[in-house]
């Protein structure tokens, strides 16, 4: 570009008024994105409670538990399914005896992890309730309590054992989500 065409596009840029949606609101510019950084509620009541409800607690932790037991299982069963095809298979039955075994065990998965999601909730919400605060124990001991109830039908060994890797397993989640929050800058 030569001096004279960057000289004649200043000069047009400088006549030209831009654009400002906001003008007649009175509002200034520098104000408009200020955003707040604390969270906002539609109700007071809302801004209060510190932890989801017993029935959001319940949705959550079934729903979460359901889908990432149900996403593991299926790539469980994907990776059966690829393994047990035979040499002499149509690629029609390989596929067919992938989203078998997929869905089979992805089910399976999906279904126990949803179980205990629905037990830790229960038991969280009840312990929190009884004791009337809430902190890292309640935690811990519904770990402890879901463990203990998913096998309890298999003997009370196998209930003592699965409780302790359901509190061993809580509490380090709880530890690492305060290690997060502690030293994370988010």
């Amino acid at each position: 570009m030569s001096t004279s065409t960057t000289d004649r596009a200043n000069v047009d840029e400088e006549r030209r008024r831009l654009y400002n949606p906001y003008h007649d609101l009175q509002i200034p510019i520098q104000n408009l994105y200020q955003l707040p950084t604390s969270p906002e509620f539609l109700f007071q009541e809302e801004s209060v409670a510190q932890r989801r409800s017993w029935g959001e607690n319940l949705t959550y932790y079934t729903g979460c538990g359901y889908l990432s037991g149900a996403i593991a299982g299926a790539g469980k069963g994907f990776v059966d399914g690829v393994r047990s095809s035979e040499p002499g298979d149509t690629l029609k039955l390989r596929v067919n005896r992938v989203l078998n075994a997929s869905g089979h065990t992805g089910r399976r998965l999906g279904n126990r992890l949803g179980v205990i999601g629905l037990l830790y909730a229960g038991l969280e919400s009840g312990i929190v309730e009884i004791r009337g605060s809430d902190d890292i124990v309640n935690s811990v001991v519904a770990g402890l309590g879901t463990g203990a109830l998913f096998k309890a039908a298999s003997g009370p060994r196998s209930a003592a054992v699965a409780g302790a890797i359901g509190g061993l397993m809580v509490g380090a989640a709880v530890a690492g989500k305060q290690l997060v929050k502690r030293y994370v800058p988010i």
